[in-house]
Formats: C-alpha cells, sequence, structure tokens
C-alpha cells in the first residue's frame, strides 16, 4: 500500500485578518489525508495571528520577524516546514474540499514534474479565469508573460477549453504545489524579487535543471487577486518591469539575452510613453525607476553564480514562438487560443 505524500499547504499572511476570517475555513476543510496547514505570517501589524490561535488551533503559525515580501517571506517559512510537497497559497484564495488530491495525483505520476498548479478562476466570477494564473503560465520570445486564458488585461470564460493538463512555463504563485527537494535544490525564489515575477523565475530555473512545470485542471480554486498590491498601482508595475528584466538576465541563454533585452529596452520606451500620453505619469516614472534600479543590480550580479544548465528559451515548453504584444494590440488577437492563428 502506497503512502500518501505527505503535504504542507503554506498561506503567506500580511495584515490579512479579513481574509484568513473568509477563506481559511475552506482551506482546514480540505480532504487530502496527510495534510499540514500553516499560517505564516510576515510581520503583520493587525491581530491576524491572534486570530489565528484563537479560532483555528489546528492552523500551525510561523512568525517571520520581518516582511521581506513574498519572496523572502517564503524563503524564511519554509525553513521551518517538513512536507514532500509544499502548497503556497494566497491569504484571499477559496478552495473546495478535494482540490488537494488531483495536483498530488498528477505530480506523483511523474516525478519530473517539479512544480504544477491548479485551474484559478476568479473568486468574484466563478466562471471566469483569474489574472494572476487561470489555466497556466506561458511566456513568449520577448520574455512577457500571460495565460491560457488570461492575455495582458483579457480574461476569458472558462466553458473547458482548457480542461487538458499539459507542461506550462510557470505555474502561478497564488497556489502553487512544489516538491519541497527541487525548491531547496535551485535555490527557492530569489529574494531580491521582493514580490511579482518570483514564481516565474523559479520555474525557470526548475526547467533548466530538467524538470516539468504542470498544470492540472481537476483542481479548482478561486482568487479574489490585488490583495497586497491592485493592478494599477505604480509599485505592482515597477515591480513586474524591474523583475521581468532581472529574472531575463539571470535566465537567458547567452546567445539569446542581448537580442531579447535590447528589444525589450525599444517596447518598454514605448510603454513609459503611451503611459504619459494617456496621463499616466507616474506609471512612467514606475518604468524608468524600473529600469534604473535593474541596471544598478545588473552591476553586481555574477552570471557565473549561476550553476544551473543554460538552455534556449525556444527549447522550453509553455513558450510562444511570436511576440505576445505584438498580436493583442496590432491583430486584435485577444484569447489564448487565438494567438497563432
Amino acid at each position: 500500500m502506497s503512502v500518501l505524500p505527505s503535504v504542507a499547504v503554506v498561506i503567506l499572511n500580511w495584515n490579512g485578518r479579513s481574509f484568513l476570517e473568509k477563506f481559511l475555513p475552506s482551506v482546514c476543510g480540505s480532504t487530502y489525508g496527510n495534510l499540514q496547514l500553516y499560517v505564516a505570517d510576515n510581520a503583520s501589524t493587525d491581530d491576524s495571528v491572534a486570530f489565528v490561535r484563537e479560532k483555528f488551533p489546528q492552523v500551525s503559525i510561523i512568525q517571520n520577524p520581518t516582511n521581506d515580501g513574498f519572496a523572502g517571506g517564503y524563503n524564511m517559512a519554509l525553513q521551518h516546514v517538513k512536507a514532500d510537497i509544499y502548497v503556497l497559497l494566497n491569504q484571499d484564495v477559496e478552495v473546495e474540499p478535494g482540490w488537494i488530491e488531483p495536483v498530488v495525483a498528477q505530480m506523483v505520476r511523474d516525478h519530473h514534474v517539479a512544480a504544477c498548479q491548479p485551474k484559478l478562476r476568479f473568486y468574484h466570477n466563478k466562471q471566469e479565469f483569474e489574472y494572476a494564473g487561470a489555466a497556466g503560465g506561458w511566456m513568449d520570445i520577448l520574455g512577457y508573460t500571460f495565460c491560457r486564458g488570461r492575455i495582458l488585461y483579457t480574461t476569458e470564460l472558462d466553458e473547458g477549453q482548457y480542461n487538458d493538463a499539459q507542461d506550462i512555463f510557470w505555474a502561478t504563485g497564488a497556489a502553487l504545489f512544489i516538491r519541497s527537494a527541487c525548491f531547496h535544490e535551485v535555490g527557492g525564489f530569489d529574494a531580491s524579487f521582493f514580490a511579482h515575477m518570483e514564481e516565474v523565475d523559479l520555474c525557470w530555473r526548475l526547467k533548466r535543471a530538467g524538470y516539468r512545470i504542470c498544470y492540472c485542471p481537476d483542481s479548482i480554486v478561486y482568487h479574489v487577486g490585488g490583495g497586497s498590491l491592485p493592478q494599477g498601482n505604480p509599485r505592482k508595475l515597477y515591480l513586474n518591469f524591474r523583475n521581468n528584466l532581472m529574472m531575463l538576465w539571470k535566465n537567458l541563454h547567452p546567445a539569446d539575452r542581448w537580442i531579447v533585452l535590447s528589444q525589450r529596452f525599444f517596447l518598454d520606451l514605448l510603454a513609459a510613453v503611451k503611459s504619459l500620453v494617456a496621463g499616466k505619469p507616474a506609471d512612467m516614472k514606475a518604468i524608468f525607476k524600473a529600469y534604473m534600479d535593474y541596471r544598478r543590480w545588473r552591476r553586481t550580479y555574477k552570471l557565473s553564480s549561476d550553476r544551473l544548465p543554460q538552455k534556449r528559451l525556444l527549447e522550453l515548453s509553455g513558450v510562444f514562438h511570436g511576440i505576445m504584444i505584438w498580436r493583442y494590440y496590432f491583430l486584435n488577437r485577444k484569447t489564448f487560443g487565438t494567438l497563432e492563428k
């Protein structure tokens, strides 16, 4: 008789009392047979920790001494968690009782699967895919990220069009199943990212190490989204641009690095000008600041410290062999299924 892999669901919390009160009961209702539940608190100033201790005594508490964001917070917290599979779950996610079993079963079938995500739907419209992960993360040849079911700010209704389990490029950090051994093998999250794109960077490094990243349509979770930084926030824009550039510099094959980054500079400059013309000077400043801080970071980052195998982007699964923003804006391809037409 096979033993179920041990699973630890770890919810990173920062001042999320209202989210925990609303969504933690659904997580506690999970039916998986070998399960531990944790709330990892990122130095909250509200009464989150006291609330969980009183209302959910079956949930273990990990208290980080400082708020080092999503990346640093999970790196600290997971030092205290022993399990075969970590499930990194956002505090604003509702789950169904049997949400864990299908994903674990998919991972057990192939030990080359290092990470996997369930289907992400929007909590406030439960038939619509949710921005942060939808039906699995992809990347185009210039490093722009998008999802099956969500391209830029266009999300699709779930009509069963993505009910096939498949390899993807990156799995959402909102509900990330990952083998603990694989997480630590590649060094966990890059703490310098703080928040945004850290899960894409992690999945890219896992793929370079020879692992698969997968999507499991038989598990569905419901995500509110924007719980820490809402869409349209200049700080979020800054982190997305800066971290994307850092990720590309770290992970691109030397033969791809300069051509991709030079094209990105031109397109990102256009995005900054577009923000100014649209009356959003704060967004333009965020993009320029992202580039300045990226260049400052690049002066100190040593590519030679990265010992993972180098792989060309087009050799990896989950990569769209075209430029997503060109298809989206100029060819009016707004859904994943129409991108290649």
